[in-house]
């Protein structure tokens, strides 16, 4: 007999906050030590190793962005539930895969075949942005989010200690069962109360914009998402090269690396609650802005670095940042989609979030081959600054400020 006092929602939630950690976990567990994986699978100079690194990188989110609306507007007619068992389980058996990887194309191109199946995080936000009051969207919002960094805090650092003592293939396969305990999450706990799109219904974009009374707003926290992903994910393909190269080449570089991945996540998971309840009091417009421009205060003294104690403190900073971020744009979006076609609205928002996680460790990768790793954070600083002119002017030509939004 269920407990009538606890909405469903909020089991829901619950569940699906498992899922988004199991998923931050099982993802960070091995990302951050792809390039060592890389770099086992034969003998790169530092511009093909770096290449070969954003590939990797970028090809889930490729194959994402690509068919992310495909799956939004199915998750639309079939419920946000089934999207989420086909992400669990996909990834489980790609994960699974992308361990017995022999080459590195091999890598590459199930990384890519990954990319597909994924979105088990941007299904979680859907579902329960169809579900959550309006009073509680920020809160809520903000605790799903620490999921998935709780994830990405502890995934790192297991998968250094990890990586260190039985290779870089271990965390690949940790990761698949992670997902398989999604999957079981997922299955026996989330139940949705759906009501599909009527049949012969139009799902295309016009029509997933056309219930939106503040079209701008929504289209700024799409592109915000898109180059916030970009900054964020810059650093992947290099991180362990440049811890690496900070140490010199001595010590454990993998734990270290791990260590420093994680970083953010400490900063995320105990601020991201907060901004999101602070946001819902005076207006996700202001935590925005202010991440934002916490950001490029962060990311600008990253190029002069030379220890890893340096970099990790500023690593470290810009997980507070992170969490007035895409948490924020998430509530947003939540205030302003009708629940007809908040999974479509999602996804679409999804599909630029892998856009910029494609274009960012492809620019960064062409940078540091022809640069340096550290010129990668001056990239990193200039989409920053891009993001904020792009959110002012976006407002500003809408003529209404996000905290009349939320109270509407």
């Amino acid at each position: 007999m269920t407990n009538s006092a606890t909405p469903q929602w909020k089991k829901n939630m619950w569940a699906l906050w498992f899922g988004n950690f199991a998923t931050g976990a099982g993802a960070s567990m091995s990302m951050p030590f792809l390039p060592l994986f890389i770099n086992t699978m034969g003998n790169f100079p530092k511009w093909e190793l770096t290449l070969y690194a954003g590939l990797a990188f970028s090809g889930v989110f490729l194959s994402q962005a690509i068919v992310s609306p495909m799956w939004g507007n199915l998750a639309d007619k079939t419920g946000r539930k089934p999207m989420l068992l086909r992400a669990a389980i996909g990834m489980t058996i790609s994960a699974t895969l992308t361990g017995l990887s022999s080459n590195v194309w091999f890598l590459i191109i199930i990384r890519f075949i990954q990319g597909t199946f994924s979105g088990y995080i941007n299904n979680a936000y859907a579902l329960i942005a169809s579900e959550v009051p309006t009073e509680d969207s920020g809160k809520t919002m903000g605790t799903l989010t620490t999921g998935n960094v709780g994830g990405q805090l502890i995934g790192p650092i297991i998968g250094g200690y990890l990586s260190g003592v039985f290779g870089y293939r271990l965390p690949f396969y940790m990761f698949g069962f992670m997902m398989f305990l999604a999957s079981l999450s997922t299955w026996f706990f989330v139940k949705e109360d759906f009501t599909p799109v009527k049949k012969g219904a139009k799902t295309g974009i016009r029509d997933a914009f056309k219930g939106i009374v503040h079209k701008r707003v929504v289209w700024a926290m799409i592109i915000s998402s898109m180059l916030v992903m970009a900054a964020t994910t810059s650093i992947n393909p290099i991180i362990s090269l440049f811890v690496k190269e900070l140490m010199h080449s001595h010590g454990n570089i993998a734990f270290t690396s791990g260590v420093i991945a994680a970083l953010p996540g400490i900063a995320t998971i105990f601020a991201a609650s907060y901004l999101g309840r602070l946001g819902d009091h005076i207006g996700p417009e202001k935590i925005l802005l202010a991440g934002l421009i916490f950001s490029a205060v962060v990311f600008f003294p990253m190029f002069f670095v030379t220890t890893v104690l340096m970099l990790g403190v500023l690593r470290f900073l810009i997980g507070i940042a992170n969490a007035a971020l895409l948490p924020i744009t998430q509530t947003v979006m939540t205030l302003e989609t009708p629940s007809r076609s908040v999974s479509r609205i999602f996804s679409y928002n999804q599909s630029f979030q892998a856009m910029g996680a494609v274009v960012g460790p492809m620019l960064a990768s062409g940078v540091a081959g022809i640069l340096d790793y550290r010129y990668v954070f001056l990239m990193t600083t200039l989409i920053v600054i891009v993001n904020i002119i792009v959110v002012v002017v976006a407002y500003k030509k809408d003529h209404v400020s996000v905290i009349d939004v939320s109270n509407s």
